[in-house]
């Protein structure tokens, strides 16, 4: 079943973490208009994922761009990759990037700098996009002519880029108030390592403390424990929680006889408990009205 939609109601963090978290497999098409891409022609990137881990990005479809990328650093012509492709038996069902380093082309170090560049860096500059269209479409295909062989599973991905993002303007609706807390969503053991400011902010993901009562204790602007929070929110960690004022209990200013009453005294109502799902809806029907 096929996924589409927009990043003015979805973000690419989120649908990443959708893909993940269903352990997706299938190639993953953004487009953008000439005038959101900057240019005259329409842009398109390619993210190919197995069960919700990231194996490759590109932004065409001929299987030549990890070849071209490995040429322009001058490691291997394409002619000789080109050659050895037609040789060599491992090119039918292995990614290029292993058949290589299997041949003794390239190093490990290597692989590791191709796959932060192909993969790494232009999703965290497709974090920064605007209006752009999405379409998910399940297939078992991979392309192995773009595939370095190693992979990472698309929470790491969406944390990592993240952290490096400078411009958050297009993120700035889906940071959570700093009036709200957060509450965890995992066990004591965390799935993936945190950096020492996400740690520090870790420690308050109880429901209690509020981000603005957080960045006054860590001596860190609100912003940044936004976009803390928003990271450990979005890869599944934790939950915006939303904090309720306890509201005073009213008085009467005089007691009521019994005598007051012709028919029975009525049974006090019970005080219903307000979810936090209700909440957090309430709080996105008033941000959109305000909006």
């Amino acid at each position: 079943m096929s996924i589409t939609g927009n990043f003015a109601d979805f973000s690419l963090p989120e649908l990443l973490q959708f893909l993940d978290q269903g352990k997706k497999t299938g190639l993953l098409q953004i487009e953008f208009s000439p005038e959101a891409a900057g240019n005259s022609t329409k842009h398109t990137h390619y993210i190919w994922l197995h069960q919700g881990r990231l194996m490759a990005a590109a932004d065409r479809l001929d299987q030549q761009g990890l070849t071209l990328m490995i040429a322009q650093r001058g490691w291997i012509s394409e002619r000789v990759i080109s050659r050895i492709t037609q040789i060599s038996s491992c090119f039918v069902n292995t990614p290029l990037g292993l058949c290589l380093k299997s041949q003794g082309l390239l190093q490990p170090e290597q692989l590791k700098l191709l796959f932060h560049s192909q993969v790494l860096r232009p999703i965290c500059a497709l974090f920064q996009a605007q209006d752009g269209l999405f379409k998910f479409e399940p297939t078992l295909a991979l392309p192995l002519g773009e595939m370095t062989g190693l992979s990472m599973c698309a929470s790491e991905v969406i944390l990592i880029s993240l952290r490096a993002l400078r411009d958050w303007r297009t993120l700035e609706e889906k940071l959570p108030d700093p009036t709200s807390g957060l509450s965890s969503l995992i066990g004591k053991q965390l799935p993936m390592q945190l950096n020492a400011q996400e740690w520090q902010v870790w420690e308050f993901v109880n429901g209690q403390v509020s981000l603005e009562q957080i960045a006054n204790q860590l001596g860190i602007s609100v912003k940044t424990i936004q976009q803390i929070a928003f990271r450990l929110i979005v890869i599944g960690l934790a939950e915006e929680h939303f904090m309720v004022a306890n509201l005073p209990t009213p008085m009467m200013e005089e007691p009521i006889s019994e005598s007051t009453f012709t028919g029975s005294v009525p049974e006090p109502t019970q005080r219903s408990n307000v979810s936090q799902s209700f909440l957090k809806n309430l709080v996105g029907f008033l941000r959109t009205k305000a909006a």
